[in-house]
């Protein structure tokens, strides 16, 4: 499912316009950037983790390549909604 898949979803389960339900993930989504952190209770917690920087091998020439330090989202899953994939 895209973006534009779940803002229709969303909009027709709650009967509410598109462009507020749009609005509403636009929120989310800056707020992500601003804070680092955006937590929905009985969903789960995006967050932004930092990977150290590290040395791989590149499995076609066999040398070695430094990886720099980078910043990725991470999500986790609420006890809530484990319970619905049990």
């Amino acid at each position: 499912m895209n973006k534009t898949e779940l803002i229709s979803t969303i909009a027709e389960k709650t009967k509410v316009t598109k462009s507020i339900v749009s609005d509403v993930v636009e929120i989310m989504l800056s707020t992500l950037i601003e804070q680092d952190r955006v937590s929905i209770k009985e969903f789960g917690t995006f967050s932004w983790t930092t990977r150290n920087a590290r040395q791989c091998r590149n499995p076609h020439t066999g040398g070695t390549v430094d990886v720099p330090e980078s910043k990725v989202l991470t999500f986790k899953v609420s006890n809530g909604l484990k319970t619905y994939a049990d």
